[in-house]
């Protein structure tokens, strides 16, 4: 199979691409985001992100039986209790980008309607 290679990392063979979309997926609805968001200050349980964000439980067990499956998110049992944190900091990371992908696209077309050029 042919090998593709993204900029400064290992060359990758083409099936390695559809593990990284359903990452890709995951992180692509507003609800897991905020869940996301919410778990980035810390672990919690599924009840308080229910109360937190004010989704229905089988709502957020849902998003967050996705999240665990790709590998976003992990769980640890205490009792009864289940209790969910990032898997990785780098996700805080990846929320860090979005906000630089939009501020940068608003900037262009400002300039872009000021008339000053550039692409939007």
């Amino acid at each position: 199979m042919a090998a593709c290679s993204i900029k400064g990392r290992k060359r990758l063979r083409r099936g390695d691409y559809s593990i990284r979309a359903n990452v890709a997926n995951a992180l692509g609805n507003p609800k897991r985001l905020m869940i996301l968001d919410a778990l980035s200050d810390g672990e919690m349980r599924a009840g308080e992100i229910v109360k937190l964000l004010n989704f229905e439980q089988p709502t957020v067990s849902r998003h967050l039986a996705l999240l665990r499956r790709v590998g976003i998110v992990e769980q640890r049992r205490e009792g009864k209790c289940v209790y969910y944190r990032l898997a990785c900091s780098c996700v805080t990371g990846f929320f860090n980008c979005i906000e630089e992908v939009i501020s940068t696209r608003l900037r262009r077309q400002q300039r872009m309607l000021s008339g000053k050029g550039g692409r939007a």
